[in-house]
């Protein structure tokens, strides 16, 4: 990871990164690859495998309670009584939303046949994740939809500081916030200027990602951007402005080793611990000679 540190980049001074050859993995609504996304068992398996962040999707329930789903609406992942397990995640309140059973419809293997370890697993509010994780993990929430909830940036930075999480050691932040809407981290950057941000892209040419790039450094740390679309050219952009690049999403251990051979500085993954496995190898020098290469400034 590469430390927030005011630093002089492209001849000014800037908030961004120096150069390193650490890779932030993760955890892609945690381990989801093995466990039922955004769930407790995801996550728990994502720190048991190493990740150096939890990937939290966040939505708001009627009653204003922040909980970790993906999607704005239920169907997908909740199953349980359809008035309180379909639908908008807006319009019901926390406690029929607890009754929703997140796990059952994971399953792994050729039969897809639920696994029993996750029948009845719930969904998580982000105060609970942020509890349970504080001292063994660290924290990449995504303002979901942020059009839809009103505030709900100035609700996450206040549970944030509630359980005393903060962007703390620079050379890898206690936190992160992403959204691919840049109203929603502008509203962030209002309330809490420390927190680092990440500006998500939808998959486009790096020529156009590149062109925004001058915009995107006055307030985020980071980009988060497609696997597709990462070129070296665009890491040399980004890098040039202090921008991380983190790419989305990477199950396949040979995309994982070449993306970390262009230089690129966090990938987001279902399966941490393939990701582990790589980043080793690169560390010791099987895929390429110097892993991510330094940026001059």
């Amino acid at each position: 990871m590469i430390p927030l540190s005011v630093i002089a980049c492209g001849g000014q001074e800037v908030k961004g990164p120096p150069p390193s050859h650490t890779v932030a993995i993760i955890a892609h609504r945690g381990a989801s690859g093995i466990a039922p996304e955004h769930t407790i068992a995801a996550y728990d398996k994502a720190v048991e495998l190493g990740a150096d962040y939890l990937e939290l999707d966040v939505q708001r329930s009627k009653d204003g309670v922040l909980v970790v789903i993906h999607d704005a609406t239920l169907n997908r992942t909740a199953h349980g009584s359809s008035s309180n397990c379909t639908g908008l995640v807006a319009t019901r309140p926390p406690a029929p939303l607890a009754s929703c059973d997140v796990g059952v419809w994971f399953a792994l293997g050729d039969l897809f046949l639920p696994r029993g370890e996750f029948i009845g697993l719930r969904i998580p509010t982000l105060e609970e994740v942020l509890a349970r994780y504080r001292s063994t993990a660290r924290f990449y929430i995504e303002t979901k939809n942020p059009e839809m909830y009103p505030g709900i940036e100035a609700d996450i930075v206040a549970l944030l500081k509630k359980h005393g999480i903060a962007a703390g050691n620079a050379a890898m932040p206690g936190v992160f916030i992403e959204s691919f809407s840049s109203t929603s981290l502008l509203a962030v950057h209002a309330l809490d200027s420390t927190i680092p941000l990440v500006q998500l892209f939808d998959s486009q040419t790096p020529e156009s990602i590149s062109g925004k790039l001058d915009q995107v450094r006055s307030y985020a740390t980071a980009i988060g951007i497609n696997k597709t679309d990462v070129t070296t050219a665009l890491i040399d952009a980004s890098h040039t402005r202090c921008l991380q690049i983190h790419a989305y999403v990477v199950e396949n251990t040979d995309e994982m080793l070449s993306l970390l051979a262009m230089g690129v500085d966090g990938i987001f993954t279902n399966r941490p611990d393939r990701l582990g496995i790589a980043i080793g190898q690169v560390n010791h020098g099987k895929v390429g000679e110097s892993g991510c290469t330094a940026v001059a400034h």
